[in-house]
């Protein structure tokens, strides 16, 4: 079952999203520590940007993965991190009023079930914003294909620090 949640809602379960968070990005370097971060700092910093959507799912009433974003202004760091990092004419095309896809996690054991797709479905789904973006792996790992499964583009492969831009042209 996938729940869209609201600000006070998401913040709610922040430790459990925080325990999701760990598990899914451990095998990358994310420790403990991390969790604690993720649950005190950014997700609280990011629920509060305009648009914000968090969706999780779960099974037996446990949350087994999650995904966020909100609308992306420059003047916010990502954004900002971004632009500086590619084109001029590329920044003015997609940076700005983009919904920015923030987290995807699923936990291990929950993965390779189709559970991020749906995740990520319900995440986009009836969202207005003609551009979304978000940055992943720049190699070859599972979240980079299933992004290019569901119809994002490589907008630049490699921005310099291990990590790609791609981009979604929803046309809306």
């Amino acid at each position: 079952m996938i729940d869209t949640l609201d600000r006070d809602a998401a913040l709610a379960i922040g430790p459990e999203l925080g325990e999701i968070f760990v598990a899914a990005f451990g095998a990358y370097g994310e420790e403990p520590a991390d969790a604690d971060r993720f649950v005190t700092e950014q997700l609280p910093t990011h629920a509060d940007r305009e648009d914000f959507r968090l969706v999780a799912a779960r099974v037996d009433d446990r949350v087994v993965g999650f995904a966020y974003g909100f609308t992306g202004r420059r003047g916010q760091w990502w954004p900002d991190r971004i632009a500086e990092a590619v084109s001029a004419e590329l920044a003015d095309e997609w940076i700005g009023g983009h919904f920015e896809v923030v987290e995807l996690a699923v936990h291990p054991d929950a993965q390779r079930n189709g559970l991020g797709t749906a995740l990520m479905t319900a995440l986009m789904s009836g969202l207005p914003h003609e551009k979304a973006l978000l940055t992943t792996y720049s190699d070859d790992r599972p979240a980079p294909r299933l992004y290019r499964r569901l119809g994002w583009q490589v907008l630049v492969p490699d921005l310099g620090w291990g990590s790609a831009l791609y981009g979604l042209d929803r046309g809306c």
